[in-house]
């Protein structure tokens, strides 16, 4: 009993913080789950977000903001899950509704979505550079994908470190696939640190 009653309190402390309401799976929705072995530690953290895309200043709030349309249209949804633990950190990204054929970069950035694209901040990386050559996906979570005739896509990354706790924050869309591109969208997600950290 105690163990769930925890994991409650810290998904919602999580949720709070972020400004994600758990529930309505179809517009806004995140939770972290630490899941213990029964002898009081964390295995594992999951985090789980999701939303359909609005535009900017939309009168119903959403995780999810579009800025350039034709390529994430309004209505549009996509779904990112994190599962860390001691070896590493995995993130899996959804989509639907999304231009088919094209190909969409992605990355995990600093801050949560705002009304203007720059307001997720940079790209986060587990060694914090300045230097390009630091832009990569080694040390960035990159989940670039080609959207199917569907217009559906997915995509997954993993590594051996961990999201440090308030620096990760949303995934953006970009319109070029690589390291840098226009940004075409964004989704808050509340990525949280490896259990223990």
């Amino acid at each position: 009993m105690v163990p769930s009653a925890l994991a409650s309190a810290v998904a919602a402390v999580v949720l709070s913080a972020a400004g994600i309401s758990a529930g309505s799976a179809g517009h806004n929705a995140g939770s972290t789950s630490p899941h213990g072995s029964g002898n009081g530690k964390t295995d594992n953290v999951q985090v789980r977000a999701e939303g359909r895309f609005v535009p900017p200043g939309a009168p119903t709030p959403s995780s999810a903001i579009t800025y350039v349309q034709q390529l994430v249209p309004v209505g549009s949804w996509a779904q990112v899950s994190q599962r860390s633990d001691q070896r590493g950190t995995r993130v899996d990204l959804r989509v639907r509704g999304l231009q088919p054929g094209y190909k969409y970069g992605v990355h995990v950035h600093q801050k949560p979505c705002g009304q203007k694209p720059t307001d997720a901040g940079g790209h986060y990386q587990n060694k914090p550079s300045t230097d390009p050559h630091d832009t990569n996906p080694d040390n960035e979570v990159w989940l670039d994908f080609t959207a199917r005739k569907d217009g559906s896509g997915k995509a997954s990354a993993y590594h051996t470190w961990g999201f440090r706790r308030g620096e990760a924050a949303a995934i953006v869309i970009h319109r070029e696939q690589g390291g840098a591109g226009e940004r075409l969208a964004c989704l808050s997600v509340p990525f949280a640190p490896p259990p223990g950290s």
